[in-house]
């Protein structure tokens, strides 16, 4: 070959070099989605939102607070969601530089499988990173118990459900955290 190729490593062979499509490190294919137990958050400051379900409003928050959309992929763990949920509750992202936890700002809290889709090949995205609902939903729900416990007001979606989400945006002003 003419020179190094994208993403591909050389391996000397006698007599000729071969090209393999393997991660040095790891052995994995080269096309493997990598995700190494990182729970995912968007955080949205908001002025007030809800979530709707089937016409029914099932959570909603008013005033000054955040909007979190929680994705889950396989390796996460419940120590992993205690540690999103501290981060959620005293992340300086409300106005003047506060917290939820500095104003007893309320938060609201919804599972979204997308935040795991793969679009980086073909038209239609994958969601082989997203866990499982039965893996998923309990995570979910221990973000929402740990933040309770840190005395957070938290309102949710439903899990599972087709949902409607509503919210003013202040800002706009939206974070992206990994666990």
């Amino acid at each position: 070959p003419n020179g190094p190729r994208w993403g591909l490593k050389y391996q000397k062979e006698a007599p000729a070099e071969r090209l393999t499509s393997q991660r040095p490190a790891t052995g994995e294919p080269l096309g493997a989605a990598r995700h190494h137990g990182h729970m995912r958050a968007v955080v949205q400051r908001v002025d007030g939102a809800s979530v709707v379900v089937e016409d029914e409003t099932v959570g909603e928050i008013t005033g000054e607070g955040l909007c979190v959309l929680v994705g889950v992929t396989h390796e996460d763990t419940k120590e992993k969601a205690a540690q999103l949920a501290r981060k959620l509750w005293s992340i300086r992202m409300l106005n003047d530089e506060k917290s939820c936890s500095d104003i007893d700002a309320p938060l609201l809290v919804i599972s979204q499988f997308t935040l795991y889709g793969d679009a980086r090949k073909g038209r239609r995205p994958t969601w082989n990173a997203a866990a499982p609902g039965d893996v998923a939903e309990p995570l979910v729900d221990e973000v929402v118990a740990q933040l309770r416990a840190l005395g957070a007001t938290v309102e949710t979606g439903r899990f599972g459900a087709k949902m409607r989400v509503s919210l003013t945006n202040d800002g706009p002003f939206t974070v992206f955290v990994e666990i």
